[in-house]
């Protein structure tokens, strides 16, 4: 059975991370903002999921609060293996191997799982899922962190391989940029 929003949100609040500070609000706001705007652009309840949970264990760039590894299983059990498998990826993924083969087609794309130091390959579905989700969490907190040229190419072009709603959300987005006076 698929847990409710409820579940999900008590788990991050039970793992102490709902009031950590992240992006002029808290953790669990900036995941609920990522899990609703996944919503928003149609896609499917495993994918929303992982973006509720995308920086459970920390990323390369926010490691205010990292939910233990060993408990993997247990988001897993929670949330199901696709969408914990997103999210630990979107955590331990070295940014620079996704951001690699953003313009290329491939069979299987590679990814550095900066945790393991071991190279991942994710299917052409897989990778353009952690593309979306990836996109998604910057694009929820890019105008409150005020980071807009933060590899901003990279997410141009994750947006332009992705294309409809996506694209329409980073631009969208984007055209809100404060203009230099």
């Amino acid at each position: 059975m698929a847990p409710t929003f409820k579940d999900m949100t008590n788990f991050i609040i039970a793992a102490g991370a709902a009031d950590i500070s992240h992006t002029k609000g808290t953790y669990l706001a900036h995941a609920i903002g990522v899990y609703n705007d996944m919503k928003a652009w149609g896609e499917d309840d495993a994918l929303c999921r992982a973006a509720l949970f995308h920086s459970i264990y920390g990323t390369e760039g926010f490691q205010d609060f990292t939910l233990p590894l060993e408990r993997r299983g247990e988001l897993e059990a929670l949330i199901g293996k696709r969408a914990e498998r997103l999210a630990y990826y979107n955590c331990a993924m070295d940014r620079a191997s996704l951001d690699a083969h953003l313009d290329e087609t491939r069979d299987t794309y590679p990814i550095l799982d900066r945790l393991t130091g071991q190279e991942v390959e994710l299917s052409p579905a897989e990778y353009d899922d952690l593309c979306r989700v990836h996109l998604c969490d910057l694009l929820e907190q890019v105008a409150r962190a005020d980071v807009w040229n933060y590899r901003r190419e990279a997410y141009r072009k994750m947006a332009e391989r992705l294309g409809g709603v996506a694209l329409e959300a980073y631009d969208r987005v984007f055209a809100k940029e404060p203009r230099p006076q």
